[in-house]
C-alpha cells in the first residue's frame, strides 16, 4: 500500500497527473460566486438589525423630546423649582445627547454597505473577465477593469491602497498605509467641521 507521502513525492503517481476534465477557471468563478452570495446575505442581515436599532433610537428620541416639552410647560408653574422636575430635565437632555451620538455612529454602516457593494461588483466583473477567453489573456481588459475599480473609490486612502497593491505591496503594507492616511483624512475632516467650512473633500 502506497502512503500519501509517497504519492506526493513520486512523480509517476496519480496525484501528479493533471486532470484535463477539471477547470481551475470554473472553480475560481464558483468560489467568487460564493463570496458574492456571502456579501449579499451579510448586507441583508445587517440591514435588518440596523433598521431595528434606528427605529428604537427614533422612539427613544421622541420620548426624550416629550420629557423636555413637559419640563418646559411646567417650568413656569408652582413646581418649577422641584428637584424631581429638574432631574427629569437633566435625564432627558442626557438621553438626547447620547441618542444623537449613537445615530451619528450609525453612519459607519453607510460606508460599510457602500464598500461591500463595490467588492461584490468587483468580484462579479472579475468573474466575467475570467470566464471570457477573449478577455482573460488581454492585458488591456485587465487594465480597464482595474481602472473601473479604482474609479469607484471616493476616498484618497482607498485609492492609495489600491495603487500600492497593484504595484506589488503586500496586503499588510497596503493596509498600514491605508490606516495612516485614513487617520490623517479624518483629522482634516474634523478640523473643517469645526471651522464650519463647506468644502467637500471627497
Amino acid at each position: 500500500m502506497v502512503s500519501a507521502n509517497n504519492k506526493l513525492t513520486n512523480p509517476g503517481s496519480a496525484v501528479q497527473s493533471p486532470d484535463l476534465n477539471w477547470s481551475q477557471v470554473k472553480e475560481t468563478i464558483s468560489l467568487m460566486c460564493l463570496a458574492m452570495a456571502q456579501i449579499d446575505t451579510t448586507l441583508t442581515d445587517s440591514s435588518r438589525s440596523v433598521d431595528d436599532l434606528t427605529e428604537s433610537f427614533t422612539f427613544l428620541a421622541k420620548d426624550a423630546m416629550k420629557l423636555c416639552e413637559i419640563h418646559e410647560k411646567d417650568s413656569s408653574g408652582e413646581g418649577a423649582d422641584s428637584p424631581l422636575l429638574s432631574q427629569t430635565q437633566e435625564i432627558a437632555v442626557s438621553m438626547l445627547q447620547r441618542i444623537n451620538s449613537a445615530i451619528i455612529a450609525f453612519q459607519f454602516y453607510d460606508r460599510l454597505t457602500q464598500r461591500l457593494h463595490h467588492v461584490r461588483g468587483t468580484l462579479n466583473d472579475l468573474g466575467e473577465l475570467i470566464d471570457d477567453p477573449t478577455q482573460l489573456y488581454n492585458p488591456e481588459e485587465w487594465s480597464k477593469l482595474q481602472n473601473e475599480i479604482r474609479s469607484c473609490y471616493t476616498m484618497e486612502c482607498e485609492r492609495l491602497m489600491f495603487d500600492r497593491i497593484m504595484k506589488g505591496d503586500t496586503i499588510d503594507e497596503a493596509l498600514q498605509l491605508y490606516h495612516h492616511q485614513f487617520t490623517e483624512e479624518d483629522k482634516i475632516k474634523d478640523s473643517d467641521d469645526q471651522t464650519d467650512d463647506d468644502i467637500e473633500l471627497f
